[in-house]
């Protein structure tokens, strides 16, 4: 089953200069490198990447108020808020601002089983849960609860589809039609 994706090396990976590196795992593993581009995303792209619920802004404020809890962190103290909603809005915000900047390398990867693959090499979204030989889990130990406590996103390297429809969609987003 061939299949294309979408991957964003984001600003973390290109100013580490591990752009490379993770690009060599994706070919090691046999993907195909069908388009690539170095890009600064404007606002409208950073909306559209991220297009926003309020099920996405509470399940992120949520996760929020459970790692403090957890962890024994005052939220008020460190988000100013224990209100889930303005919590996610605050990481969301956060999200586009990294990725509007500096420049990002976008690539389309083609290959058998494309989108479960490239999953599997970056690993889970929160590098704190990464195995080591995934990228998340060799280049970064970010978690949730320290990226909001320094009020950044979390440091996560890299951007993978999750699924055929969001790849289609991130693809047309991201390099136009007819990709």
């Amino acid at each position: 089953m061939i299949q294309k994706t979408l991957v964003l090396i984001k600003p973390d990976a290109l100013e580490r200069g591990l752009a490379g590196q993770i690009l060599s795992r994706f070919e090691k593993v046999g993907l195909k490198i069908i388009e690539c581009k170095l890009t600064q995303p404007d606002q409208k792209l950073a909306s559209s990447h991220y297009p926003v619920t309020d099920e996405w802004l509470n399940k992120v404020g949520n996760n929020t108020l459970s790692d403090c809890e957890k962890y024994g962190v005052d939220v008020v103290s460190a988000m100013g808020t224990d209100n889930p909603l303005k919590i996610g809005q605050k990481v969301h915000q956060w999200n586009m601002e990294f990725i509007m900047g500096s420049p990002i390398l976008a690539l389309i990867l083609e290959g058998v089983h494309a989108i479960e693959v490239v999953r599997k090499i970056c690993g889970p979204t929160l590098p704190l849960l990464a195995l080591p030989g995934t990228i998340r889990g060799d280049y970064s130990s970010s978690s949730a609860l320290s990226a909001n406590i320094e009020n950044t996103p979390i440091k996560n390297l890299v951007h993978a589809s999750g699924s055929e429809d969001e790849a289609k969609r991130e693809i047309t987003l991201w390099f136009g039609k007819d990709r």
